[in-house]
């Protein structure tokens, strides 16, 4: 199979022939149709998530087609079912985490396109009680962004509570599937971009945001809460300023640079601050359920799997609008 492997944090993937994997016990053999670029892929490729297996073929926002079954699958997903394989990939199941309904921070999970590899290829295996099925009516390449853009953006908007003002900082692949979400319960949705992104702003407007500016700039009244995607720490002070009292502000990037210091007056108010991490299977199960029937529509741009050097440059530089997908199999 051909696959784009990374050899070393900072470095070009490698795009090289492998032989295709051997699905292992609970394990779906997968023929890989599309796969979604995620930040996160870029924070592996650049060295800032810094416990990855070497080599690796990254990419976790997978859809596919079960090819084989591994021995001792529970048979939910025949060969021929489409699946989707997202970020979470294996988790121990008997820790205080797991056993609590919060197996996104168990101690021992192993993450797809990060200790485990990847959708950046022909072929991947995956847990089969990780994988999820595809709604209907969902295209490929279409599906691939609900599987981590989607599901973190859902799990970050269910941490706000019912905040009717809802801030966006960061308009990127999560963002433009959140909007659509916040909007199909009742949510007034206000977009932060970089500065100057002119083009950025209008696609918010265009999907449904009641206002649309710079990351720098005050929205025109005060927040009920912020989600920031944008891997920024400069934003926290800002969003947490941009916020009311009582407000929250949900950081739902993985890694994020170093977040400055600021006045306590900021966060005072009863005011809160806090992280999402990772997804739970229930998270995916909500949100899969929820995307028909709002219906949720991802805006993707597509490259061949030889160009992911190509597509990760267009994602770090900010010059992707919606999602970024590699087309793995073109005949899909």
């Amino acid at each position: 199979m051909r696959a784009m492997i990374l050899t070393a944090p900072g470095t070009p993937l490698q795009e090289v022939d492998r032989p295709i994997p051997t699905p292992q016990s609970g394990q779906l053999l997968i023929r890989v149709h599309a796969c979604g670029i995620c930040r996160t892929d870029l924070h592996v490729v650049d060295g800032e998530l810094t416990q990855p297996k070497l080599p690796l073929i990254p990419g976790h926002q997978i859809v596919g087609t079960v090819v084989e079954h591994g021995p001792d699958v529970s048979g939910a997903f025949p060969p021929g079912t489409r699946v989707g394989v997202p970020w979470l990939g294996h988790t121990c199941g008997h820790c205080r985490y797991c056993r609590s309904g919060r197996e996104n921070l168990c101690d021992l999970a192993q993450f797809t396109g990060y200790q485990l590899d990847g959708g950046y290829a022909e072929y991947t295996v995956a847990d089969e009680r990780f994988c999820f099925p595809i709604p209907l009516g969902y295209p490929d390449l279409q599906a691939a962004p609900l599987l981590c853009a989607g599901l973190i953006g859902y799990r970050s908007l269910m941490m706000t509570g019912d905040a009717q003002r809802l801030g966006l900082y960061g308009f990127g692949a999560s963002a433009h599937l959140v909007i659509q979400t916040a909007l199909h319960q009742g949510r007034q949705v206000f977009a932060f971009t970089r500065a100057g992104d002119t083009e950025g702003q209008q696609f918010a407007r265009d999907l449904g945001a009641v206002w649309a500016g710079s990351s720098d700039e005050l929205p025109p009244e005060p927040l009920d809460a912020a989600i920031i995607f944008a891997p920024v720490g400069a934003l926290v002070p800002a969003a947490l300023k941009a916020v009311a009292k009582g407000g929250t502000v949900v950081c739902a990037g993985i890694h994020m640079s170093e977040i400055p210091s600021f006045a306590y007056e900021l966060l005072w108010g009863e005011r809160v601050l806090r992280s999402v991490a990772n997804l739970t299977r229930h998270d995916g199960e909500e949100f899969l359920a929820l995307a028909p029937q709002v219906p949720i529509q991802t805006h993707v741009e597509t490259f061949p799997l030889a160009a992911a050097n190509e597509a990760l440059d267009a994602l770090r530089n900010g010059k992707i609008q919606g999602a970024a997908v590699l087309v793995v199999d073109p005949r899909t």
